[in-house]
């Protein structure tokens, strides 16, 4: 059996398997303090194009999503986040248990703007909110919360990402870009947002690892020496520093190492090109069809148990009473015979 389930369901590279046996007998410190780990760091700050960054690795992304928060709002803050977005839908509270309250604010719907943020959106938000005479009884925006994808594999482009930086600058308010799948976001055709537009417009970012074939580990950036006072204790109080900081950062060196990481996007776009193809061939209608790495297909809900049995897929949604949303996912290990697989079954 196959599975398009996720793009996290296999290990990691080849190439990141080989630093660790080649580094698994090297004496290193803990905490982020090895030398792999600063290696990597100084390898996102060049890909980035942000010299002055602090780069921190983190075991998984819900731990970065409220970590980040947490330590970049004020205890009368909360987060403004898509309805859509993953630390509002899909991280069990997680933002909430830290103590942040999520602002959730309607999602675009169109093939194009599914899973995005309007700047126009926020920006009336936040009128409304200051002009209200009992403001000081609510929760004050204080932070804009987007990923890249989004959750639904639409992109923003560098215009709409500008205009939610002016808004945020109108405002007082922070950007964090959660990147969990940036790799195959920058990977994209057609995109026209690079890893320097994300580092040149946020105030905080992460490069997902876990996503883009590594074991475990997101990078979090700052890049404007705007880091949070004692961040690597909040990180530890939180739970979520690794002792074996290496892990990650073995990782992360090995990955943005010879063009690594931004072949691993390529190779799942180009699996996903492929996947599109087949749902066409097989008369599969989409429910959302995008240019990343994530497809989203209606199935008829006998087709859909057939097709269990033989490829693994992601429930997204009920589409009405016979039919449902399903995901298909591709990622830097899709072969060609996986997509042969899912033709045959279909």
């Amino acid at each position: 059996m196959v599975t398009f389930e996720s793009d996290y369901t296999t290990g990691c590279l080849p190439e990141i398997l080989d630093a660790y046996r080649r580094t698994n007998l090297e004496p290193a410190s803990g905490y982020g303090e090895d030398p792999f780990s600063k290696s990597a760091a100084e390898k996102i700050r060049l890909a980035a194009g942000a010299p002055d960054a602090d780069v921190f690795f983190l075991a998984g992304g819900t731990q970065t999503n409220a970590v980040v928060i947490g330590a970049m709002l004020r205890d009368w803050e909360g987060a403004i986040t898509p309805q859509t977005g993953h630390i509002n839908a899909h991280e069990a509270g997680a933002v909430e248990f830290a103590g942040v309250k999520c602002l959730a604010l309607p999602a675009g719907e169109t093939a194009e703007t599914k899973g995005k943020l309007a700047a126009e959106d926020v920006g009336r938000f936040c009128a409304a909110f200051h002009a209200d005479a009992n403001r000081e009884h609510m929760v004050f925006p204080g932070l804009v919360y987007i990923s890249h994808p989004t959750e639904y594999g639409t992109l923003y482009t560098r215009a709409e990402l500008e205009a939610l930086r002016k808004v945020c600058d109108r405002y007082g308010l922070r950007l964090f870009l959660d990147g969990a799948r940036l790799v195959y976001g920058l990977a994209a055709a057609g995109t026209d947002v690079t890893l320097r537009d994300i580092a040149r417009l946020a105030d905080v970012f992460y490069i997902g690892g876990t996503k883009a074939g590594c074991l475990l580990g997101e990078a979090v950036v700052f890049p404007k020496r705007n880091t949070p006072p004692h961040f690597v204790n909040f990180i530890k109080k939180r739970g979520a520093l690794l002792a074996k900081g290496r892990a990650i950062g073995v990782a992360f060196d090995t990955l943005f190492t010879d063009g690594l990481y931004e072949r691993t996007g390529r190779r799942a776009i180009e699996a996903a090109k492929e996947l599109k193809r087949i749902l066409r061939e097989k008369d599969v209608p989409f429910f959302l069809e995008t240019p990343t790495n994530q497809q989203f297909a209606i199935l008829e809900n006998g087709r859909m148990a057939e097709l269990a049995k033989r490829v693994g897929f992601g429930f997204w949604e009920t589409y009405d009473e016979t039919h449902t949303v399903v995901r298909f996912a591709t990622s830097w290990s899709t072969t060609e015979e996986d997509l042969a697989v899912l033709r045959a079954a279909l």
